[in-house]
């Protein structure tokens, strides 16, 4: 068995091998010592090899599934060794032969198609990287849904499409992961690498075409060498891990950056459209406006959160679908259907790849009913084209649906082996089977009956033990009559004791058998239904997938105009100008949080409208606090909502077309690459300065605060002059330096805004309204007394900005100011600590020994007396 065991991990040396033994999977070795600690189970020992004991783990069989997804989301991968034949089957080849065992499938991040091991609302991509003769290519499959997608890519855009499409899975060669090593790193992506055969583009081509069943690929679309490449590797990495079962994979799409806003990797982070800073769904965008109600309509949501498109025709086509998902009459007759909807993408696919069980068939059988159910509450109402398209894909079903409905029972059981699974009356010989099976006692009792009545033996039985089986028993009295002639031929002698006569009949022998049988007779009867169905479903496929998309579009459509209806969010006008104005703004994210906790939102205008081939760009000046941060944000995320076709939290926005955002908001360092917060600052914003077009939206908060002030100054004067003159953008820059607000009057289209504030009583009161003009000051002391900080640093903190201020309006050198203000002044001009008198600290050891909450009226009454009684000593 060992010999057995290390000679299959000798091919999956990268991999734990899940060896099954009986009701478990075994691991031995390094395997199982890594195991152990990533799973925190027992690790004992079993035999010894090289005169050592070989160390051992093992998680059950039937609770395997919780344990890979731990293994996978620490970064193993398993190889599964099941038994191939079942022990007496072994034995046939000798009484010491091992039972046959070989891995039928690896387990990867990117290759999961079990539903506890994925996340119903997410995609779980495999990719693949290819560079062929320095041009570059990025292709990806989700093998739980069926899409296959690729994408000719600039080198210099790998990360931001990486980003986008936040692969579970990256595959490479060497030579590519060596190139774009830091990329892929700042990304926290760490790619599987394969062989460099994998990527060959010629028989890339013979694969696919074999895959698909074609010719060749043109019915498709034009692949070039690398997008072949590409897609080769994704499918023959497929090939490997699933040990030649492909699953059902859609015919390959070809995406184009120039469709898509690009926005890069660090705007993503920032914008939190996806995940929250903390890596989590909560607190990001697509948490908050996610009001679908299907997996599929989730995924779809994702998706175009994730590729907001440029196509003007594809957005108006996306705004009259969530119009009609706002006004339609029948919109909650419809969600409560598509609540019911399971998700038939995942069915198909585990299908596709035999892992599926009966209740996939109930998810497509479920899913074509409430398609169906939909499709008819559609029939007789307007809907625009977007949604009449996936109305079309919902009906055509009808033969399949009926196949179906007949062939299961409403709750079928999850596993194959179960059993139970076929309704009664679709399959005779199963019902005959079932009823030997459940029923044997009555069938054996009525041919009892029908035996005495025929041999006029009332006293006839039939019984049953083990060694005879069942027979027939009369006592030795009748004898003589069921051995004669016309008995004899049909009642056949076995065996005469003392006081009984035991026969059998030809008829009571095969019913025997079939009893004996029968169980295993009706799993063998619904493992062939199973079978036919499954065959029926996968004809379907391609008709299947579209119905899904269909019902996720229709999904998708009803959410955003749920969402739209109950926020209060208005339909932006999109197109092709320059035009960039947002009427009463507000951040999604940010009002959501507040509705919880009854505040309101401040909503605010923005208008960053720019002449035609020119910039717009507002300089935002304002205290910390007062939400400038979320004032710039707030924009970027409405201009993203409206280039996926939702309407969005505002009370009217015209914006034109915006081909890619930038955002530098807030920051934190990179300690593991050796980068500060400041470096990390200029490399986002230099990526900023060489990339953005003038269609570009661009958003920056306080560029040049990591270093010297003057420093700073410059690089944020100098970034914000390159924006305006050579990028010409449309965009937001928030500082504080004051300084930059006279650029206002001299740069074409560099405006100034601030955010109000107001002091009262030594306080400062955040307004976070939005208005022209400029701050005359960040209030940073103020804020650091909200923060907390000793009143003691606060006052001198107070001293000190009032003597440097002073200073420069004096036009006074800084040491000088710096001379006049020693180390140690603010002891002075801290408060001496009061000394209390005699009779003073007697009323206050009272004071200190009175519980309220415990005195009665007099008590207290008398407790007054007393105290001002001390206070005239």
């Amino acid at each position: 068995m060992m010999a057995q065991y290390l000679e299959i991990k000798a091919q999956y040396p990268d991999a734990l091998l899940f060896y099954r033994m009986g009701d478990f999977y075994e691991m031995f070795f390094d395997d199982a010592v890594a195991a152990a600690e990533a799973l925190d189970i027992a690790l004992t020992k079993r035999g010894k090899h090289d005169g050592e004991d070989i160390p051992m783990c093992g998680v059950p069989v039937h609770a395997a599934e919780g344990y890979l997804l731990t293994l996978i989301r620490k970064g193993f991968r398993v190889a599964v060794g099941e038994q191939l034949e079942s022990p007496e089957e072994a034995k046939k080849r000798g009484y010491k032969a091992v039972v046959k065992r070989d891995v039928v499938r690896l387990v990867t991040p990117g290759t999961l198609t079990e539903e506890s091991l994925l996340e119903a609302r997410r995609h779980n991509y495999l990719a693949a990287l290819s560079c062929v003769r320095d041009e570059w290519a990025l292709s990806w499959a989700d093998i739980s849904t069926g899409a296959f997608q690729v994408m000719s890519v600039g080198q210099s855009r790998i990360g931001a499409e990486i980003a986008r499409l936040a692969p579970s899975e990256l595959l490479t060669t060497e030579a590519v992961d060596e190139s774009m090593r830091e990329v892929l790193s700042d990304l926290g992506v760490y790619p599987s690498i394969i062989g460099a055969s994998s990527f060959d583009s010629t028989a890339a081509d013979t694969r696919l075409c074999g895959l698909f069943g074609v010719k060749s690929l043109a019915g498709f679309g034009s692949f070039s060498r690398v997008e072949l490449s590409a897609m080769g590797a994704v499918v023959d990495y497929l090939d490997i891990t699933q040990k030649g079962r492909l699953p059902l994979l859609q015919p390959p799409k070809t995406e184009t950056v120039s469709r898509l806003m690009q926005i890069d990797s660090a705007t993503r982070r920032n914008l939190e459209l996806t995940q929250s800073m903390n890596g989590g769904r909560a607190g990001s965008l697509l948490a908050v406006i996610d009001k679908t109600v299907t997996a599929a309509g989730a995924r779809l949501l994702e998706r175009r959160i994730s590729s907001p498109s440029r196509e003007l025709t594809l957005i108006h086509a996306r705004q009259e679908a969530v119009q009609w998902g706002l006004e339609t009459s029948i919109a909650d007759q419809l969600r409560d259907a598509l609540r019911r909807v399971p998700d038939l993408d995942r069915s198909l696919s585990r299908l596709g790849l035999d892992r599926g069980g009966p209740r996939d068939l109930a998810a497509v059988r479920n899913a074509l009913s409430q398609a169906e159910t939909i499709c008819e509450t559609l029939d007789n109402t307007q809907h625009p084209e977007l949604i009449t398209d996936a109305v079309g894909s919902l009906s055509g079903h009808d033969t399949l649906l009926e196949l179906l409905d007949s062939a299961l029972v409403a709750e079928p059981p999850l596993m194959l082996r179960d059993g139970g699974f076929v309704a009664p009356g679709y399959d005779p010989a199963l019902d005959e089977a079932r009823r030997l099976r459940d029923e044997g006692r009555a069938v054996i009792a009525q041919m009892q009956a029908d035996y005495a009545e025929a041999s006029g033996v009332q006293s006839l039985k039939i019984k049953h033990n083990n060694v005879l089986g069942y027979f027939i028993e009369t006592t030795a009295t009748h004898a003589e009559k069921m051995m004669s002639a016309p008995l004899s031929e049909t009642f056949i002698h076995r065996q005469t004791t003392a006081n009984q006569v035991r026969f059998t009949t030809v008829e009571l022998s095969e019913l025997e058998t079939r009893i004996l049988n029968a169980g295993n007779e009706a799993l063998e009867i619904e493992k062939r239904v199973y079978d036919t169905l499954k065959s029926a479903i996968l004809a379907s496929a391609p008709a299947l997938s579209l119905c899904a998309l269909g019902l996720a579009e229709i999904d998708l459509a009803l959410g955003l105009g749920h969402l739209a209806r109950s926020r209060d969010w208005s339909k932006p006008k999109v197109d092709t100008s320059r035009a960039f104005r947002i009427e009463r703004g507000r951040h999604p994210v940010v009002e959501d949080a507040l509705s919880r906790s009854g505040e309101p939102f401040i909503a605010n205008d923005c208008d960053l409208t720019a002449a035609d081939k020119g910039a717009s760009v507002t300089l935002l000046t304002g205290p910390n606090m007062a939400g400038k941060s979320t004032y710039l944000r707030q924009n970027a995320l409405i201009v993203l909502l409206a280039q996926i076709g939702s309407f969005v939290p505002a009370s009217a926005a015209h914006i034109g077309l915006v081909s890619q955002i930038f955002s530098r908001v807030g920051a934190s360092d990179d300690l593991a690459r050796g980068r500060s917060t400041f470096m990390v600052e200029m490399v986002e914003t230099a990526a900023i300065l060489n990339q953005a077009d003038d269609h570009a939206l661009v958003i920056l908060d306080e560029i040049g605060r990591g270093t010297a002030t003057y420093d700073g100054l410059s690089i944020a004067w100098a970034t914000l002059e390159h924006l305006q003159s050579v990028n010409r953008v449309r965009g937001l820059f928030a500082t504080h330096y004051h300084e930059l607000t006279q650029l206002a009057g001299t740069l074409d289209g560099v405006k100034n805004a601030t955010v109000s504030v107001k002091e009262f009583d030594g306080e400062v009161i955040f307004l976070h309204e939005v208005r022209d003009g400029a701050a005359d000051r960040s209030y940073g002391v103020q804020v650091a007394q909200l923060a907390g900080l000793p009143k003691a640093v606060i006052s001198r903190a107070r001293s000190v900005l009032d003597a440097l201020e002073q200073g420069e309006r004096d036009r006074t050198s800084p040491k000088a100011l710096i001379d006049d203000l020693p180390l140690f002044s603010a002891a002075s001009t801290a408060p001496e600590p009061a000394v209390l008198s005699a009779a003073d600290s007697e009323l206050q050891d009272k004071l200190d020994e009175l519980l309220p909450d415990e005195m009665t009226p007099r008590e207290a009454l008398q407790a007054l007396y007393e105290l001002k009684a001390l206070q005239k000593k």
